[in-house]
């Protein structure tokens, strides 16, 4: 029988979290309840889910310390995060997006909508079918066995970066613009903003630490991922 995907839904609005829980029971998913982000933990200490859907103003602890707590914590930083959120100007995405996200669904929202994200962050989450391993310089990536390193030293890379810093490698040289990173990348860009793009370029370039260099901007253009940047070069 195959496995449906749990969705922990973190929202003390019962009437909303209820909504959210039968439409997602009707279309193939098991959701999970929490009212706040103590009970959360206790889920997530207890099953990870596939899924984490998450208030922004929750009593006690918001979703955006919620949100950067679980992708501090190495057992749950791989869960895709979908922020709920009456808050629509673009500084608060932004922050929704800085602190973890990997997307964000504004209230009032359709069902379709809500579906259609968790689809399109479980999408991204899926590995693909790959096994190559790119090298640029001193920066290795293993798609096979899912690791990065730099100069000898393992790298910990999120799904979503593993991802664009796979596209890049091999692609290397080359600028992509935003929307061209977004359909190839994630390849739902219906629903995903450009400004989303920013976001993961940035978590990217912390996470190659010393390495981050080699992701360079290119003024009204886009991103490029050079092996040869003037930074290392000069090092």
């Amino acid at each position: 029988m195959k496995k449906l995907p749990r969705v922990l839904i973190v929202e003390d609005e019962s009437a909303i979290a209820e909504l959210i829980a039968v439409n997602l029971r009707h279309n193939g998913f098991q959701p999970i309840w929490s009212e706040d982000g103590e009970s959360a933990q206790r889920e997530l200490d207890a099953v990870l889910p596939d899924v984490i859907l998450l208030d922004w103003m929750l009593p006690g602890q918001s979703g955006l310390v919620l949100a950067r707590k679980w992708r501090a914590d190495s057992r749950t930083k791989p869960i895709p995060i979908l922020m709920l959120t009456a808050r629509g100007d673009e500084p608060d995405k932004v922050a929704g997006l800085d602190a973890g996200a990997d997307d964000y669904i504004t209230k009032p929202f359709s069902t379709q909508e809500l579906l259609a994200r968790i689809r399109a962050v479980l999408r991204r989450r899926a590995p693909e079918q790959v096994s190559d391993s790119v090298t640029i310089g001193d920066l290795v990536l293993d798609a096979g066995t899912y690791r990065v390193t730099f100069q000898g030293q393992p790298l910990k890379v999120g799904p979503t970066e593993f991802k664009l810093l796979h596209f890049f490698m091999k692609h290397s040289e080359r600028v992509h613009s935003r929307s061209q990173l977004l359909d190839k990348v994630w390849g739902d860009h219906v629903f995903i903003e450009e400004r989303t793009v920013d976001v993961h370029v940035k978590r990217l370039r912390e996470a190659l630490g010393s390495a981050g260099v080699m992701v360079e901007t290119v003024r009204g253009a886009g991103y490029r991922l050079t092996g040869h940047p003037p930074a290392l070069m000069q090092a």
